[in-house]
Protein backbone atom coordinates (compact mmCIF):
# COMPACT_ATOMS: atom_id res chain seq x y z
CA UNK A 1 0.00 0.00 0.00
CA UNK A 2 1.38 2.91 -0.81
CA UNK A 3 -0.09 6.42 0.91
CA UNK A 4 -0.22 10.21 -0.24
CA UNK A 5 -0.49 13.23 2.12
CA UNK A 6 -1.24 16.50 0.99
CA UNK A 7 -2.89 19.56 1.96
CA UNK A 8 -1.16 20.84 4.30
CA UNK A 9 0.70 24.66 4.92
CA UNK A 10 0.45 28.00 6.68
CA UNK A 11 -2.42 29.30 8.33
CA UNK A 12 -3.50 31.80 11.51
CA UNK A 13 -4.99 30.33 14.72
CA UNK A 14 -8.85 29.93 14.44
CA UNK A 15 -8.24 29.15 10.44
CA UNK A 16 -9.05 25.93 8.41
CA UNK A 17 -7.35 23.13 6.44
CA UNK A 18 -8.12 20.26 4.91
CA UNK A 19 -5.74 17.14 4.42
CA UNK A 20 -5.55 14.51 1.97
CA UNK A 21 -4.54 10.43 2.11
CA UNK A 22 -4.61 8.99 -1.02
CA UNK A 23 -4.35 5.18 -1.04
CA UNK A 24 -2.96 2.49 -3.70
CA UNK A 25 -2.18 -1.20 -4.10
CA UNK A 26 -4.94 -1.85 -1.22
CA UNK A 27 -6.42 -4.91 -1.96
CA UNK A 28 -8.95 -5.55 0.45
CA UNK A 29 -11.92 -3.65 1.97
CA UNK A 30 -11.07 -4.83 5.44
CA UNK A 31 -9.22 -2.12 6.10
CA UNK A 32 -8.36 1.42 8.01
CA UNK A 33 -6.81 4.36 8.00
CA UNK A 34 -5.81 7.14 10.37
CA UNK A 35 -4.31 10.56 10.58
CA UNK A 36 -1.56 10.95 13.58
CA UNK A 37 0.91 13.91 14.40
CA UNK A 38 3.99 14.77 15.18
CA UNK A 39 5.04 17.89 16.63
CA UNK A 40 9.16 19.17 16.98
CA UNK A 41 10.55 17.01 20.25
CA UNK A 42 7.44 15.08 20.92
CA UNK A 43 6.14 11.92 19.91
CA UNK A 44 3.90 10.61 17.10
CA UNK A 45 -0.07 11.10 18.51
CA UNK A 46 -2.90 9.83 17.36
CA UNK A 47 -5.71 12.28 15.53
CA UNK A 48 -8.26 9.99 13.71
CA UNK A 49 -8.82 6.96 12.10
CA UNK A 50 -11.59 5.31 9.85
CA UNK A 51 -12.80 2.01 9.59
CA UNK A 52 -13.14 1.33 5.84
CA UNK A 53 -15.60 -1.69 5.98
CA UNK A 54 -18.68 0.05 8.17
CA UNK A 55 -17.34 3.56 8.54
CA UNK A 56 -16.68 4.10 11.70
CA UNK A 57 -14.80 7.06 12.85
CA UNK A 58 -12.63 7.29 15.96
CA UNK A 59 -10.86 10.96 17.19
CA UNK A 60 -8.74 11.73 19.23
CA UNK A 61 -10.27 14.01 22.23
CA UNK A 62 -7.82 16.89 21.87
CA UNK A 63 -9.35 17.42 18.23
CA UNK A 64 -13.28 16.14 18.70
CA UNK A 65 -15.27 18.79 17.78
CA UNK A 66 -12.74 20.82 15.42
CA UNK A 67 -11.61 18.14 12.99
CA UNK A 68 -13.29 15.79 10.65
CA UNK A 69 -12.45 12.90 9.27
CA UNK A 70 -14.19 11.05 5.68
CA UNK A 71 -13.75 8.72 3.21
CA UNK A 72 -13.95 8.59 -0.76
CA UNK A 73 -14.19 4.81 -1.46
CA UNK A 74 -14.03 5.29 -5.28
CA UNK A 75 -10.97 7.40 -5.11
CA UNK A 76 -9.60 5.55 -2.02
CA UNK A 77 -8.69 8.71 -0.36
CA UNK A 78 -9.04 9.57 3.44
CA UNK A 79 -9.62 13.80 4.14
CA UNK A 80 -9.42 15.29 7.55
CA UNK A 81 -10.85 18.76 7.59
CA UNK A 82 -9.25 20.96 9.93
CA UNK A 83 -11.16 23.90 11.73
CA UNK A 84 -10.37 26.20 14.86
CA UNK A 85 -7.28 25.10 14.18
CA UNK A 86 -4.90 26.36 17.56
CA UNK A 87 -1.23 27.20 17.46
CA UNK A 88 -0.63 23.55 19.53
CA UNK A 89 -1.93 21.87 16.35
CA UNK A 90 1.41 22.62 14.65
CA UNK A 91 2.72 19.48 13.15
CA UNK A 92 3.70 16.88 10.62
CA UNK A 93 0.86 15.36 10.26
CA UNK A 94 1.01 11.83 8.75
CA UNK A 95 -1.54 9.17 7.48
CA UNK A 96 -1.61 5.70 8.04
CA UNK A 97 -3.17 2.68 6.80
CA UNK A 98 -3.75 -1.26 7.66
CA UNK A 99 -5.26 -4.36 6.87
CA UNK A 100 -7.99 -5.35 9.39
CA UNK A 101 -8.69 -3.37 12.10
CA UNK A 102 -6.94 -3.73 15.71
CA UNK A 103 -8.51 -2.15 18.88
CA UNK A 104 -5.52 0.06 19.59
CA UNK A 105 -5.87 1.96 16.59
CA UNK A 106 -4.51 4.88 18.86
CA UNK A 107 -1.17 3.53 19.16
CA UNK A 108 1.31 4.05 15.84
CA UNK A 109 2.90 1.10 16.62
CA UNK A 110 -0.76 -0.56 15.06
CA UNK A 111 -0.33 0.68 11.51
CA UNK A 112 1.56 -0.90 9.01
CA UNK A 113 1.31 1.45 6.54
CA UNK A 114 2.87 5.60 6.54
CA UNK A 115 2.82 8.33 4.11
CA UNK A 116 5.63 10.67 3.98
CA UNK A 117 3.95 13.17 6.48
CA UNK A 118 2.64 16.99 5.58
CA UNK A 119 3.53 19.89 7.26
CA UNK A 120 0.84 22.01 9.01
CA UNK A 121 1.96 25.19 10.94
CA UNK A 122 -0.67 27.49 12.47
CA UNK A 123 0.45 30.78 13.28
CA UNK A 124 -0.99 33.02 16.67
Amino acid sequence: VQLQASGGGLVQAGGSLRLSCAASGRASNDYGMAWFRQAPGKEREFVAAIRWSNGAIYYAQSVKGRFTSSKDNAKNTMYLQMNSLKPEDTAVYYCAARYGWSVVYYYASSWHYWGQGTLVTVSS
